[in-house]
């Protein structure tokens, strides 16, 4: 039988509980939480003060408290990075030691079509994926008791794989291979073409160029779906329009994976459909459907 769900051990939870706890992450993050309920999760991100990724993660509220989907590498380092912000505020940041993340990929968990839909999960809360509902549904919850319960309706366990290699074919970043500390930029890594930025919901750490990036049109590159024929190339692995270098390569697995593309190389190379190359590969980029967003040129 197809494997439906599977455990994501590089995700990780962490609780953010107290009385001022909303309104400290409203000025902090990408997401207005205004849209956050007890029926809709969210997804947002941390920015440096110079608008650069540090951390994206879902939000998902458990009657007062906020759980955070984030990348179990860096857990240690968010909480950090939420407590230097802090100051008096009352808020408590607990990581979830004995809670995992498992991903829903294929069949009804009673979440609905809407992006965002969220219901209590046993002790934990299931949720759609708030970026794009073709991905399936997320479960935080204590080790083992979304498998207990996705078992039990029938549902047919798999490996992180699965969900990485239909992650991939929808075009959707991974925060720990796509999304680079201190370097990407949100638009660039189409967080806002995939909910995960508010420009109107007042400030957040970075908005200032994030804002501009937006409204000036500056946009120079974007993270985009590659087909690969031949070898998967390594991550950051230049993808060449013969001498020139057109992206850089990101997550990748079997023939499908990401890349960083520079726009005004992509349509001076040809545009969309160009055949790079890289590590005796070819690799060839796409607009993903659920785009927004237009790419430069009028081949495109």
């Amino acid at each position: 039988m197809e494997a439906n769900y599977c455990s994501l051990p590089e995700r990780g939870v962490l609780r953010l509980s107290g009385e001022d706890v909303r309104v400290f992450l409203q000025a902090l993050v990408t997401r207005d939480l205004d849209h956050l309920s007890d029926g809709q999760a969210v997804y947002g991100a941390l920015l440096t003060p110079q608008g650069k990724y540090l951390f994206d993660f879902f939000l998902a509220l458990q009657g007062e408290d906020i759980l955070l989907d984030c990348e179990a590498a860096r857990l240690e380092a968010l909480a950090k990075r939420l407590g230097m912000y802090r100051l008096r505020a009352d808020v408590t940041i607990t990581a979830e030691e004995s809670w995992e993340v498992t991903a829903v990929f294929a069949g009804d968990i009673g979440l609905g079509d809407a992006p965002g839909a969220a219901i209590a999960f046993g002790d934990g809360i299931a949720f759609s994926d708030p970026r794009l509902g073709a991905i399936g549904a997320r479960v935080m919850a204590p080790v083992g008791q979304a498998d207990e319960i996705l078992t039990a309706s029938g549902c047919t366990a798999g490996a992180a794989a699965d969900y990485d290699y239909l992650r991939l074919g929808l075009g959707l970043p991974d925060s720990g291979r796509d999304l680079v500390v201190d370097k990407s930029l949100m638009l660039e890594s189409n967080l806002d073409a995939l909910h995960g930025v508010d420009f109107d919901k007042g400030c957040f750490v970075g908005q200032e160029l994030t804002a501009r990036t937006k409204y000036r049109g500056l946009v120079r590159k974007r993270l985009l779906p590659v087909t690969i024929q031949g070898p998967l190339p390594l991550p950051d692995a230049p993808l060449m329009a013969g001498d020139r270098e057109v992206a850089s390569m990101r997550s990748g697995q079997g023939d499908r994976g990401l890349a960083l593309v520079r726009l005004d190389r992509l349509a001076e190379a040809g545009g969309l459909g160009l055949s790079l190359t890289a590590e005796g590969a070819t690799v060839t980029p796409a607009l993903p459907e659920w785009a927004e967003f237009e790419l430069p040129g009028s081949e495109f």
